[in-house]
Protein backbone atom coordinates (compact mmCIF):
# COMPACT_ATOMS: atom_id res chain seq x y z
CA UNK A 1 0.00 0.00 0.00
CA UNK A 2 1.46 3.31 -1.10
CA UNK A 3 0.17 6.28 0.86
CA UNK A 4 1.45 9.82 0.38
CA UNK A 5 4.53 8.42 -1.36
CA UNK A 6 5.71 7.84 -4.92
CA UNK A 7 3.64 5.43 -6.97
CA UNK A 8 5.43 3.25 -9.53
CA UNK A 9 4.04 3.70 -13.04
CA UNK A 10 4.26 1.94 -16.38
CA UNK A 11 4.67 -1.77 -17.08
CA UNK A 12 7.65 -3.13 -15.11
CA UNK A 13 5.99 -6.45 -14.17
CA UNK A 14 4.52 -7.66 -17.48
CA UNK A 15 6.58 -10.86 -17.64
CA UNK A 16 5.24 -11.93 -14.24
CA UNK A 17 1.71 -10.88 -15.18
CA UNK A 18 1.91 -13.01 -18.33
CA UNK A 19 3.20 -15.99 -16.34
CA UNK A 20 0.36 -15.49 -13.83
CA UNK A 21 -2.31 -15.57 -16.54
CA UNK A 22 -0.82 -18.71 -18.09
CA UNK A 23 -0.71 -20.39 -14.68
CA UNK A 24 -4.32 -19.37 -13.96
CA UNK A 25 -5.56 -20.86 -17.23
CA UNK A 26 -3.62 -24.06 -16.60
CA UNK A 27 -5.09 -24.38 -13.12
CA UNK A 28 -8.71 -23.43 -13.83
CA UNK A 29 -8.94 -24.31 -17.57
CA UNK A 30 -10.73 -22.16 -20.12
CA UNK A 31 -14.15 -23.42 -18.98
CA UNK A 32 -13.28 -22.65 -15.37
CA UNK A 33 -12.33 -19.09 -16.32
CA UNK A 34 -15.71 -18.70 -18.04
CA UNK A 35 -17.44 -19.14 -14.67
CA UNK A 36 -16.17 -15.63 -13.76
CA UNK A 37 -17.87 -13.91 -16.66
CA UNK A 38 -19.58 -11.33 -14.47
CA UNK A 39 -17.47 -8.82 -12.55
CA UNK A 40 -18.26 -7.82 -8.99
CA UNK A 41 -21.14 -5.35 -9.17
CA UNK A 42 -20.49 -1.89 -7.69
CA UNK A 43 -23.70 -2.18 -5.65
CA UNK A 44 -22.38 -5.33 -3.94
CA UNK A 45 -19.23 -3.61 -2.66
CA UNK A 46 -20.51 -0.07 -2.03
CA UNK A 47 -20.22 1.06 1.58
CA UNK A 48 -22.98 3.19 3.04
CA UNK A 49 -21.41 5.76 5.37
CA UNK A 50 -24.24 5.17 7.82
CA UNK A 51 -23.69 1.41 7.78
CA UNK A 52 -21.98 -0.22 10.75
CA UNK A 53 -18.27 -0.55 9.99
CA UNK A 54 -17.87 -4.22 10.90
CA UNK A 55 -21.21 -5.40 9.56
CA UNK A 56 -20.64 -3.56 6.29
CA UNK A 57 -17.13 -4.98 5.89
CA UNK A 58 -18.43 -8.50 6.55
CA UNK A 59 -21.24 -8.00 4.04
CA UNK A 60 -18.78 -6.94 1.34
CA UNK A 61 -16.44 -9.80 2.23
CA UNK A 62 -19.34 -12.22 1.88
CA UNK A 63 -20.14 -10.86 -1.58
CA UNK A 64 -16.52 -11.37 -2.64
CA UNK A 65 -16.43 -14.90 -1.20
CA UNK A 66 -19.44 -15.72 -3.36
CA UNK A 67 -17.91 -14.01 -6.38
CA UNK A 68 -14.76 -16.12 -6.11
CA UNK A 69 -16.97 -19.21 -5.82
CA UNK A 70 -15.41 -20.13 -2.49
CA UNK A 71 -17.20 -22.34 0.06
CA UNK A 72 -19.94 -20.28 1.68
CA UNK A 73 -18.81 -19.39 5.18
CA UNK A 74 -18.84 -16.37 7.47
CA UNK A 75 -16.18 -13.77 6.81
CA UNK A 76 -14.87 -12.17 10.01
CA UNK A 77 -13.28 -8.77 9.35
CA UNK A 78 -11.39 -6.82 12.01
CA UNK A 79 -9.24 -3.68 12.05
CA UNK A 80 -5.86 -3.02 13.67
CA UNK A 81 -2.67 -1.02 13.27
CA UNK A 82 -0.32 -2.62 10.75
CA UNK A 83 2.19 -1.74 8.06
CA UNK A 84 0.41 -3.44 5.18
CA UNK A 85 -3.09 -2.82 3.93
CA UNK A 86 -4.50 -6.14 5.12
CA UNK A 87 -3.81 -9.74 6.00
CA UNK A 88 -5.83 -12.93 5.72
CA UNK A 89 -5.63 -16.23 7.56
CA UNK A 90 -5.05 -19.10 5.13
CA UNK A 91 -5.32 -22.01 7.57
CA UNK A 92 -8.16 -24.44 7.05
CA UNK A 93 -11.34 -23.57 8.89
CA UNK A 94 -15.04 -22.92 8.47
CA UNK A 95 -14.63 -19.11 8.59
CA UNK A 96 -12.54 -16.51 6.76
CA UNK A 97 -10.54 -14.25 9.08
CA UNK A 98 -9.33 -10.97 7.55
CA UNK A 99 -7.61 -8.05 9.24
CA UNK A 100 -7.63 -4.58 7.67
CA UNK A 101 -5.39 -1.63 8.40
CA UNK A 102 -6.99 0.85 10.80
CA UNK A 103 -6.78 3.55 8.13
CA UNK A 104 -9.73 1.91 6.37
CA UNK A 105 -11.95 3.02 9.23
CA UNK A 106 -11.78 6.45 7.64
CA UNK A 107 -11.51 5.26 4.03
CA UNK A 108 -14.50 2.95 3.77
CA UNK A 109 -14.81 3.33 0.01
CA UNK A 110 -11.58 1.30 -0.35
CA UNK A 111 -12.55 -1.59 1.94
CA UNK A 112 -13.87 -3.58 -1.02
CA UNK A 113 -10.54 -3.23 -2.84
CA UNK A 114 -8.53 -4.48 0.13
CA UNK A 115 -10.91 -7.40 0.67
CA UNK A 116 -10.87 -8.33 -3.03
CA UNK A 117 -7.10 -8.83 -2.88
CA UNK A 118 -7.09 -10.72 0.43
CA UNK A 119 -9.91 -13.08 -0.49
CA UNK A 120 -8.11 -13.78 -3.79
CA UNK A 121 -5.25 -15.05 -1.59
CA UNK A 122 -7.74 -17.56 -0.12
CA UNK A 123 -8.80 -18.67 -3.60
CA UNK A 124 -5.21 -19.19 -4.73
CA UNK A 125 -4.41 -21.08 -1.53
CA UNK A 126 -7.32 -23.46 -2.17
CA UNK A 127 -6.24 -23.83 -5.81
CA UNK A 128 -2.69 -24.59 -4.61
CA UNK A 129 -1.44 -21.93 -7.01
CA UNK A 130 1.49 -19.76 -5.96
CA UNK A 131 4.72 -18.24 -7.21
CA UNK A 132 8.03 -18.35 -5.32
CA UNK A 133 8.90 -15.14 -3.49
CA UNK A 134 6.62 -12.53 -1.93
CA UNK A 135 6.83 -10.07 -4.82
CA UNK A 136 5.89 -12.52 -7.57
CA UNK A 137 3.21 -14.13 -5.44
CA UNK A 138 1.60 -10.76 -4.75
CA UNK A 139 1.71 -9.92 -8.47
CA UNK A 140 0.01 -13.26 -9.13
CA UNK A 141 -2.70 -12.33 -6.61
CA UNK A 142 -3.25 -8.88 -8.13
CA UNK A 143 -3.42 -10.38 -11.62
CA UNK A 144 -5.93 -13.05 -10.61
CA UNK A 145 -8.02 -10.48 -8.73
CA UNK A 146 -8.21 -8.30 -11.83
CA UNK A 147 -8.75 -11.06 -14.37
CA UNK A 148 -11.47 -12.80 -12.37
CA UNK A 149 -13.59 -9.68 -12.07
CA UNK A 150 -12.73 -7.91 -8.81
CA UNK A 151 -9.60 -6.00 -9.76
CA UNK A 152 -11.39 -2.89 -10.99
CA UNK A 153 -11.78 -2.10 -7.28
CA UNK A 154 -8.01 -2.02 -6.85
CA UNK A 155 -7.50 0.31 -9.79
CA UNK A 156 -10.31 2.54 -8.53
CA UNK A 157 -8.48 2.81 -5.19
CA UNK A 158 -5.64 4.63 -6.97
CA UNK A 159 -5.92 8.34 -6.27
CA UNK A 160 -3.42 11.17 -6.41
CA UNK A 161 -3.29 14.92 -6.01
CA UNK A 162 -0.60 17.55 -5.61
CA UNK A 163 0.08 16.59 -1.99
CA UNK A 164 -0.53 12.86 -1.65
CA UNK A 165 -1.19 9.60 -3.45
CA UNK A 166 -2.70 6.23 -2.64
CA UNK A 167 -2.48 2.86 -4.38
CA UNK A 168 -3.34 -0.65 -3.26
CA UNK A 169 -1.62 -3.76 -4.60
CA UNK A 170 1.73 -4.54 -6.20
CA UNK A 171 0.81 -3.89 -9.83
CA UNK A 172 1.15 -0.38 -11.17
CA UNK A 173 -2.08 1.44 -12.11
CA UNK A 174 -1.30 0.89 -15.80
CA UNK A 175 -0.74 -2.83 -15.21
CA UNK A 176 -4.08 -3.10 -13.43
CA UNK A 177 -5.58 -1.35 -16.45
CA UNK A 178 -3.79 -3.79 -18.74
CA UNK A 179 -5.16 -6.91 -17.02
CA UNK A 180 -8.62 -5.36 -16.90
CA UNK A 181 -8.34 -4.68 -20.64
CA UNK A 182 -7.44 -8.32 -21.30
CA UNK A 183 -10.44 -9.40 -19.25
CA UNK A 184 -12.66 -6.86 -21.03
CA UNK A 185 -11.63 -8.28 -24.40
CA UNK A 186 -12.23 -11.86 -23.29
CA UNK A 187 -15.66 -11.22 -21.75
CA UNK A 188 -16.75 -8.28 -23.92
CA UNK A 189 -16.97 -6.09 -20.84
CA UNK A 190 -16.22 -2.41 -20.22
CA UNK A 191 -15.22 -1.61 -16.61
CA UNK A 192 -14.80 2.13 -17.25
CA UNK A 193 -18.28 3.16 -15.98
CA UNK A 194 -17.45 1.77 -12.53
CA UNK A 195 -14.44 4.00 -11.89
CA UNK A 196 -14.91 6.82 -9.41
CA UNK A 197 -11.25 7.84 -9.12
CA UNK A 198 -10.16 10.50 -11.65
CA UNK A 199 -6.85 8.66 -12.06
CA UNK A 200 -8.34 5.21 -12.75
CA UNK A 201 -9.67 5.80 -16.27
CA UNK A 202 -6.42 7.21 -17.76
CA UNK A 203 -4.50 4.25 -16.27
CA UNK A 204 -7.04 1.87 -17.78
CA UNK A 205 -6.64 3.55 -21.17
CA UNK A 206 -2.85 3.09 -20.95
CA UNK A 207 -3.35 -0.59 -20.17
CA UNK A 208 -5.87 -0.94 -22.97
CA UNK A 209 -3.39 0.54 -25.44
CA UNK A 210 -0.75 -1.97 -24.36
CA UNK A 211 -3.17 -4.88 -24.70
CA UNK A 212 -4.16 -3.73 -28.18
CA UNK A 213 -0.52 -3.38 -29.17
CA UNK A 214 0.19 -6.97 -28.10
CA UNK A 215 -2.80 -8.14 -30.13
CA UNK A 216 -1.28 -6.62 -33.27
CA UNK A 217 2.16 -8.17 -33.23
CA UNK A 218 3.37 -10.49 -36.00
CA UNK A 219 2.66 -13.17 -36.96
CA UNK A 220 -0.89 -12.06 -36.09
CA UNK A 221 -2.68 -10.86 -39.22
CA UNK A 222 -3.74 -7.65 -37.45
CA UNK A 223 -0.11 -6.46 -37.31
CA UNK A 224 0.62 -3.09 -38.88
CA UNK A 225 2.63 -2.44 -42.01
CA UNK A 226 5.89 -1.58 -40.26
CA UNK A 227 5.74 -4.66 -38.04
CA UNK A 228 4.94 -6.85 -41.04
CA UNK A 229 8.03 -5.54 -42.85
CA UNK A 230 10.18 -6.23 -39.79
CA UNK A 231 8.72 -9.73 -39.54
CA UNK A 232 9.49 -10.44 -43.21
CA UNK A 233 13.07 -9.25 -42.69
CA UNK A 234 13.48 -11.45 -39.62
CA UNK A 235 12.09 -14.42 -41.54
CA UNK A 236 14.67 -13.89 -44.29
CA UNK A 237 17.44 -13.69 -41.69
CA UNK A 238 16.18 -16.88 -40.06
CA UNK A 239 16.51 -18.63 -43.42
CA UNK A 240 20.14 -17.52 -43.44
CA UNK A 241 20.62 -18.96 -39.95
CA UNK A 242 20.53 -15.63 -38.09
CA UNK A 243 17.96 -15.97 -35.30
CA UNK A 244 16.89 -12.77 -33.54
CA UNK A 245 16.24 -13.37 -29.84
CA UNK A 246 14.72 -9.96 -29.07
CA UNK A 247 11.65 -10.35 -31.30
CA UNK A 248 8.33 -11.45 -29.69
CA UNK A 249 8.30 -14.44 -32.06
CA UNK A 250 10.86 -17.14 -32.76
CA UNK A 251 11.47 -19.06 -35.97
CA UNK A 252 12.27 -22.76 -35.73
CA UNK A 253 13.55 -25.40 -38.11
CA UNK A 254 14.89 -25.19 -41.63
CA UNK A 255 13.28 -22.79 -44.03
CA UNK A 256 12.15 -21.83 -41.33
CA UNK A 257 9.50 -24.49 -40.86
CA UNK A 258 7.54 -22.84 -38.04
CA UNK A 259 7.23 -19.76 -35.90
CA UNK A 260 6.21 -19.58 -32.24
CA UNK A 261 4.70 -16.66 -30.37
CA UNK A 262 2.83 -15.94 -27.15
CA UNK A 263 -0.95 -16.18 -27.28
CA UNK A 264 -2.15 -12.61 -26.62
CA UNK A 265 -4.95 -13.96 -24.42
CA UNK A 266 -3.25 -16.45 -22.07
CA UNK A 267 0.43 -16.07 -23.14
CA UNK A 268 1.11 -19.75 -23.66
CA UNK A 269 3.44 -20.25 -26.62
CA UNK A 270 1.76 -21.18 -29.90
CA UNK A 271 3.68 -22.80 -32.75
CA UNK A 272 2.38 -22.59 -36.32
CA UNK A 273 3.88 -23.53 -39.69
CA UNK A 274 5.38 -20.81 -41.88
CA UNK A 275 3.08 -21.13 -44.87
CA UNK A 276 1.15 -17.88 -45.30
CA UNK A 277 -2.36 -17.09 -44.05
CA UNK A 278 -3.81 -19.48 -41.49
CA UNK A 279 -5.87 -19.65 -38.28
CA UNK A 280 -4.33 -20.91 -35.05
CA UNK A 281 -6.25 -22.08 -32.01
CA UNK A 282 -4.55 -21.83 -28.63
CA UNK A 283 -4.69 -25.22 -26.94
CA UNK A 284 -4.86 -23.64 -23.47
CA UNK A 285 -7.46 -20.86 -23.66
CA UNK A 286 -9.15 -21.85 -26.92
CA UNK A 287 -8.76 -18.42 -28.53
CA UNK A 288 -8.53 -18.52 -32.34
CA UNK A 289 -6.04 -16.16 -33.98
CA UNK A 290 -5.75 -15.11 -37.62
CA UNK A 291 -2.08 -15.29 -38.59
CA UNK A 292 0.06 -14.33 -41.56
CA UNK A 293 3.25 -16.37 -41.25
Amino acid sequence: MADSGPVARGFPHLDTVHAALTALYRRLSASGIQAFGLSVAPSDVAFDEEEDLHLGAQRIAGALVRHYRLPDARAVVSFREMTHAATVELTAGPEYFIELNNRFRGHRRDIGAALAHEIAHVLLHRLDLSFPGTRDNEILTDTVTAYLGAGWLLLDAFRADALSSQKLGYLTPEEFGYVLALRARHFDEDPAPWFTSPQAYPAYQEGLAMARHEGRRPPLAAAGWADRRRYARDRRQARAGDQLTTAPYRFEGLGPASVSFACPACFQRIRVPVRGRLRARCSLCGTVHDCET
